[in-house]
């Protein structure tokens, strides 16, 4: 069977050379952050339930909020807590809560909520 041909690790500014994403050292960093990090998005509340409301809301909300006051039209593909919920589920569930985002304008308003992405 053929090797995967070697490629420059995924990490930013390594140059290591791997067959897979990321070069040993990484992938071993990566895994003691996973290990130590945030719960996973079931354990957030992001399980079957969810995925349903979720496919529920954007059928009925099928345009992104921040791109239509833009003047575009622009499919949604998130549903955002509008104030984050930081796991409380009342304010998780709450629907009037929600809006329908495309990804872009989701991880623009999640990147300045937290003062930049991978800041907590």
């Amino acid at each position: 069977m053929p090797y995967k041909p070697l490629r420059p690790c995924n990490h930013p500014g390594c140059r290591e050379l791997t067959r897979e994403r990321f070069c040993e050292k990484h992938r071993k960093e990566r895994e003691r952050e996973k290990d130590k990090g945030r719960p996973t998005a079931a354990q957030r509340g992001y399980d079957s339930r969810w995925r349903k409301a979720r496919t529920w809301y954007l059928k009925r909300n099928p345009l992104c909020v921040e791109c239509e006051k833009k003047g575009k039209l622009t499919p949604a593909t998130v549903i955002d807590h509008v104030v984050p919920h930081r796991g409380d589920k009342e304010l998780f569930w709450d629907m009037s809560n929600w809006q329908a985002l495309c990804k872009p304008c989701h991880d623009r308003k999640t990147a300045k909520e937290d003062g930049g992405f991978g800041n907590g």
